[in-house]
């Protein structure tokens, strides 16, 4: 049976925009835990893994490097919304068998994504954190089953949705009863099409200042680009995201599904690297005025 949140009741009293759940009331902020991995708290978290799960060996090759490389969560795609139907649309429940198999190995937690409603019991049997993509960011009958299990949201921002949407759609899991929701800025559509989409750090820094929940960027849909990713992630974190959320393949240009964006070992090594040196330089001026 699939463990839930009590509901709140019916006859609670309609909220204003002001006394919203979302809203930051003070310099407090929460704290979601994915297993035992705070996001939210005063540690930048990195996940990462590939698009797509496709072979036993491809995921738990990857998990075994990226946690290695300092990765806290295992992420993969065992259901995937593709804009041609005739793409690889994921291996549905085996693929979330392999997830959850090199996510024990590597003891890691696993985020994946849920498409339906009719999904849902079984994605929470084997993901430690469910992830909302882009496209049903807006899928409000989903965000209400979602605001009833014991597990915490990844809620990724639609293409074309503003940050109050975005928002919006984050109160409806907490007005349902789930209080752990991860915010994730995936990039939105402009008129510039020289990347796949626009990472929009104006509106993490601006989100963080609205709303007490975690806030994550994912630069690899935000460019669509391997070569821009640990730049974006860094600019990230030094916007004040919480953490980055990375696609990683052994072979990105034999990958399945996104190989133009998903980083190799090697170039997740250097993005790891990379994402150390604004926290250095944030702790450095932090201790110039102490």
């Amino acid at each position: 049976m699939l463990d839930t949140w009590t509901v709140r009741p019916k006859e609670e009293k309609v909220r204003s925009a002001s006394q919203s759940l979302v809203s930051k009331r003070s310099d407090e902020s929460t704290v979601v835990w994915v297993g035992d991995i705070p996001i939210g708290g005063s540690e930048v978290v990195v996940m990462a893994g590939p698009c797509s799960v496709e072979t036993r060996e491809q995921v738990t090759s990857t998990a075994m490097a990226v946690r290695g490389l300092g990765a806290s969560i295992l992420r993969g795609g065992a259901y995937k919304p593709r804009t041609s139907p005739y793409d690889f649309q994921g291996l549905g429940v085996e693929g979330l068998k392999l997830l959850r198999e090199a996510g024990d190995i590597a003891g890691m937690p696993i985020v994946t994504e849920v498409m339906s409603e009719d999904d849902v019991p079984v994605v929470c049997d084997y993901a430690d954190m469910i992830q909302v993509g882009a496209r049903n960011m807006q899928n409000f009958a989903l965000l209400k089953k979602l605001a009833k299990v014991r597990r915490p949201i990844l809620l990724k921002r639609g293409a074309s949705a503003t940050v109050k949407e975005w928002l919006s759609a984050a109160e409806y899991i907490l007005h349902g009863g789930n209080g752990d929701v991860v915010l994730c800025e995936r990039g939105i559509k402009t008129f510039d099409s020289s990347l796949r989409n626009t990472l929009d750090l104006a509106g993490v820094a601006l989100i963080k200042e609205m709303t007490h929940l975690p806030v994550i960027v994912d630069p690899s849909h935000a460019t669509g680009k391997r070569s821009l990713v640990g730049k974006c992630a860094r600019a990230a974190i030094a916007v004040g995201a919480d953490g980055v959320i990375v696609e990683v393949h052994p072979d990105p240009d034999n990958a399945w599904s996104d190989g133009a964006q998903s980083l190799t070992f090697e170039n997740f090594e250097e993005l790891m690297e990379g994402l150390r040196a604004p926290l250095r330089t944030v702790q450095a001026e932090m201790a110039l005025t102490l």
